[in-house]
């Protein structure tokens, strides 16, 4: 009997491989902010990464003492599962560097991630990254740290796909607020919520501008902040238009009671679910030859579409078939 084979190898051979993240990223700027949402976290299980954030979460002269801070709590044991990274101030600011040597230095083990906001240039982003993963190597990590890169400029969305296609981003973030500030009133504030958000014409080429590069390169698009604190139709709402309707598979966070409705509405539908993981065991029996599912064909392509929807769910929280789980992500 031969071995069975996981999708991940039998599917994707040398290629980049997607990431498979958590659907939510809840930002958070305080020691008590990030302190609430790790043990929000340590609750609900990893099923949203938590930022913590220099950029706005540090006051004008206590940069490095706030970046100590972030790195000292993501180096902690409250931080079970590794799944906290950092935005650092923007390359234009002069504490950006001083960022990256406290918390990449200080916590490069366990650190997940480092987002760049407010870049203007695919040379300005390639810089920064640089300067990460020689920080990240002196202290002592092994692999490259990802990062992800906010779009919030015009310089950024115009360079975009040089962007995407620079080493090591796992994340394109699209700022709608920031981006929409830059047009000089040309875009109106209604268009920082929705429906405006989903309909303007200049934010709309804009999103889909973005999502096309990122997946175009492996890169996870993730969707910009819903203005709506607490109301969870209208959070889950933008989550899921996002994800329908311009394919964006990340969504941000600011506010605790945002990140349920934005998990939810970015899980793909349940009987899809079981449908993949019929179909991928089936295919795995068949060594990822054709099969027919249901009257259907279903050959590798459809196989790597499946095994997309399953990695979703899983990344998502959503309890999968025993066979399933334990086939693929045990």
């Amino acid at each position: 009997m031969k071995p069975l084979v996981h999708p991940q190898d039998a599917l994707f051979g040398g290629e980049k491989r997607y990431p498979a993240l958590s659907a939510c990223e809840h930002f958070a700027g305080s020691e008590k902010l990030i302190t609430k949402a790790m043990q929000l976290q340590a609750e609900r299980g990893p099923i949203f990464d938590i930022t913590c954030d220099c950029e706005d979460g540090a006051r004008a002269g206590e940069e490095e003492a706030h970046a100590a801070m972030v790195a000292r709590l993501i180096a902690s044991p409250a931080n079970r599962f590794g799944k906290l990274g950092v935005r650092i101030h923007d390359p234009a600011h002069p504490a950006w560097r001083r960022d990256v040597e406290i918390v990449v230095g200080g916590a490069a083990q366990r650190l997940a991630y480092v987002t760049i906001p407010k870049a203007t240039t695919a040379a300005q982003v390639e810089e920064v990254i640089g300067y990460v993963q020689q920080v990240a190597r002196a202290a002592g990590r092994a692999t490259p740290l990802p990062v992800h890169v906010l779009v919030e400029t015009h310089g950024a969305l115009h360079q975009v796909f040089a962007i995407a296609e620079l080493p090591h981003i796992e994340v394109l973030d699209f700022g709608l607020m920031d981006f929409i500030s830059g047009h000089h009133g040309a875009v109106p504030a209604s268009a920082m919520r929705s429906p405006g958000q989903f309909e303007h014409q200049l934010v709309v080429r804009a999103k889909a501008e973005m999502v096309a590069a990122a997946l175009a390169n492996g890169i996870v698009p993730a969707h910009n902040v819903c203005m709506n604190l607490k109301d969870a139709a209208v959070i889950g709402g933008d989550a899921r238009r996002a994800r329908e309707a311009f394919g964006f598979q990340r969504m941000w966070s600011i506010y605790p009671d945002q990140i349920a409705p934005i998990v939810e509405a970015m899980q793909p539908a349940l009987q899809e679910v079981a449908d993949a993981g019929d179909i991928l065991i089936a295919a795995q029996e068949a060594s990822w030859g054709p099969i027919q599912f249901k009257g259907e064909l279903q050959d590798r392509a459809t196989y790597r579409y499946f095994w997309n929807v399953l990695e979703k769910a899983h990344a998502t929280g959503m309890a999968l078939p025993e066979p399933v789980r334990q086939r693929f992500f045990a």
